[in-house]
């Protein structure tokens, strides 16, 4: 907190957004600063859908005893139009003595209210759920980048594959890593630390594949390599998973388990692959056995990258059940 001044304190914040991790580390970060410059600043929070334009007025106005306050106005987007219009107008000519945060959804909800702080001069503290899976990749690097630490793309990937996208549960895994790292955090540093606590196997992979959920597929792929299963199981599973699906599709709708005896196989297996089958062809089947057996000749004839290869498969089999063929 070193470098904060009086000058330095936004007169009103903004914090747009529905992620309550970002929300409540803007919140926090708020009193820091102000407490930095004032131990004893005045911090008051309230809650803006039961706030009266006369306890505004009141909350706003110069202390009798001076000093400086931070005032936190959650939920914004419930505040009343009235009370909108006086808060508005203070920011026009907001205290420099007061700090005004105001927390906001930033959906359609109260919209008025977040454009007018906005256009009044409003810093904005962006706290919308990360949707995408490069923003989730980016806030694990800030997080680490944050504690101190560096962090490569493929070591945050790998974090996402191990923890999910919770945010929080990010958040502290980046902190744990750090405290029990030298903060230098690669994708082996990630593989090392949760070797064992996610098991991933070539059927993971082949599972994911065969319902045509490629991110899903890539992710597992991706963690399996970082933990170090070899290439050749994981070639395998997939071609088991294509020649289950091709086997148990050709043998007609059935019970599974009267379809047991005949094929050989397990009920659960024989259920399994008949949801896997859905949306497949009979063409689809035989190019994704095609696609299998070019995988299992490239990982096990030595390819010189068996994870490009394994990707690519994966890549095509999926294709091959849309119909998109070669």
């Amino acid at each position: 907190m070193g470098g904060v001044t009086p000058a330095s304190l936004a007169p009103i914040l903004l914090v747009l957004g529905d992620e309550e991790l970002l929300a409540t580390r803007a919140v926090t970060e708020a009193v820091e600063r102000v407490r930095s410059v004032e131990a004893e600043a005045d911090v008051r929070e309230y809650q803006a859908g039961a706030l009266t334009v006369g306890e505004i007025a009141e909350m706003l106005s110069p202390s009798l005893f001076g000093g400086r306050r931070l005032l936190i106005l959650r939920s914004g987007q419930d505040a009343r139009k009235d009370l909108v219009a006086a808060l508005l107008a203070y920011a026009k000519n907001p205290d420099p003595d007061v700090q005004l945060l105001v927390l906001h959804l930033g959906g359609a909800k109260g919209k008025a209210f977040a454009d007018g702080l906005r256009a009044a001069g409003a810093t904005v503290i962006p706290a919308a759920k990360l949707k995408g899976h490069r923003d989730r990749v980016a806030f694990v690097r800030d997080e680490i980048r944050r504690a101190g630490g560096k962090c490569t793309d493929d070591a945050a990937e790998a974090l996402i594959a191990a923890v999910g996208n919770d945010l929080r549960e990010l958040a502290a895994a980046c902190s744990q890593l750090i405290a029990d790292t030298d903060g230098r955090i690669s994708a082996e540093t990630v593989a090392r630390y949760y070797r064992g606590r996610v098991e991933v196997t070539g059927f993971t992979v082949a599972d994911a594949t065969m319902v045509g959920d490629v991110p899903a597929a890539l992710e597992a792929l991706r963690w399996a390599l970082h933990v170090g299963v070899d290439p050749v199981p994981i070639a395998d599973a997939l071609a088991d998973g294509v020649r289950t699906v091709a086997r148990v599709a050709s043998a007609g709708r059935g019970n599974p388990y009267q379809l047991a005896s005949s094929l050989g196989m397990p009920a659960w297996k024989i259920e399994r692959a008949q949801r896997q089958g859905r949306g497949w062809t009979p063409e689809g089947l035989v190019r994704a056995m095609q696609v299998a057996a070019e995988c299992n000749a490239a990982v096990k004839g030595g390819s010189d990258d068996r994870a490009y290869a394994l990707e690519r498969a994966v890549f095509s089999v999926v294709a091959a059940r849309q119909g998109s063929g070669r």
